[in-house]
């Protein structure tokens, strides 16, 4: 009995019993992964015995000397676009014998799992098998290019001079080439062939760590990683008098934007050469947003340190004083802790000094 079959529209002779019920049971159905509007990934059908692996099948190994085997298992064979794609299914371990090494130099041989269809090509053969196409002898010698409507599962390195009698083949230098494939929407599991690019936006990956989707050009991770707090660099404004300057101090911002909602904080630090005009010349601080928000009205949080202590209020948050919208209004607390109508700036409620500081901070919606 023939251990290595195809289902499908490859026909065997009629002497040969043509497709029977149980090739059609035991090779893969239905639409698999796709590498355009009619080719298939081809490849190998994940699965092992008891799920602690990725994909068992087709798996080529050392037997003894010149030989080897492959596992049985499932796979898919893509032939021409136009020809479309053979389901394949090994039901039997099957035996494989290397040639002899030559007699100068290395070589390397390709394992393949291979359709022969005689109304698509000129082999004058109609059968799936799995076969050695073998390789040049030479110094650095490469594996040989995979044959049309076959699928690469092993590069067999085979020494100058190797034979049954002579150390034949090690095994331990076997180059694994399967490639996973799966059915249209399945994760394609990791390491079993990932560098490629995705068949349609949608396409789902494993990268062993989590998942990858095909946005159209690029694999992404998915979800896509929570965003992190990012740096900006606030403006400093006054309502009154001339634009205050930061000199020597300092003045930071941080965000985070998630979605639609914005997270901010920023840090005035007066410096001995920060300026804003003097007593009585300039009022009604604000500091500049990360991102514009979706209008005024929203609120946030003061706190800042004068030589009299440290105070606490509030702001609101707006969108006419800068590009980005401003942090504004800024309101603190008396001793009595009741909270003042005043703006509070370099004048009020204590006049500010070089290492005073002030802190905004809030969340809002950003605008679309």
């Amino acid at each position: 009995m023939n251990n290595v079959r195809s289902a499908w529209l490859l026909n065997r002779t009629d002497a040969g019993g043509g497709q029977s019920r149980v090739d059609t049971r035991l090779a893969p159905l239905g639409t698999m992964a796709p590498e355009g509007v009619l080719a298939t990934r081809d490849g190998v059908i994940p699965g092992a015995q008891g799920g602690g692996r990725a994909m068992d099948g087709l798996y080529v190994f050392g037997d003894q000397g010149m030989t080897g085997k492959v596992t049985p298992g499932r796979a898919v064979v893509q032939g021409t676009e136009p020809t479309g794609a053979y389901p394949v299914v090994v039901t039997d371990y099957v035996p494989l014998t290397f040639a002899d090494g030559d007699a100068n130099n290395p070589r390397v041989d390709l394992v393949v799992l291979r359709v022969y269809d005689a109304q698509q090509d000129t082999s004058n053969r109609t059968e799936a098998v799995v076969e050695i196409v073998q390789g040049v002898p030479a110094a650095n010698p490469a594996a040989p290019a995979t044959p049309r409507a076959a699928i690469a599962l092993a590069e067999v390195t085979v020494p100058a001079g190797a034979s049954a009698g002579k150390g034949g083949i090690n095994w331990d230098t076997v180059r694994d080439r399967r490639r996973a494939t799966v059915a249209v929407g399945g994760i394609i599991p990791r390491g079993w062939g990932q560098n490629f690019p995705g068949g349609y936006v949608g396409q789902y990956r494993d990268t062993g760590t989590g998942l990858e989707r095909w946005d159209g050009s690029q694999w992404k991770a998915y979800p896509e990683p929570r965003p992190g707090w990012r740096d900006y660099t606030p403006e400093w404004g006054a309502d009154n008098g001339p634009a205050p300057r930061v000199g020597n101090g300092s003045l930071t911002g941080r965000y985070l934007q998630d979605g639609a909602i914005v997270h901010f904080t920023a840090t005035l630090r007066i410096g001995s050469s920060s300026n804003w005009g003097g007593a009585g010349r300039n009022g009604n601080w604000w500091v500049s947003l990360p991102v514009r928000p979706t209008g005024p009205s929203m609120s946030g949080s003061l706190k800042f340190r004068t030589n009299s202590g440290y105070y606490h209020g509030g702001c609101y948050l707006e969108a006419t004083r800068h590009p980005n919208g401003s942090a504004c209004g800024w309101t603190a607390n008396n001793a009595s802790r009741q909270v003042n109508g005043g703006w509070a700036d370099g004048d009020w409620p204590d006049t500010v000094v070089e290492g005073n500081w002030f802190t905004v901070s809030g969340f809002y919606e950003a605008s679309a």
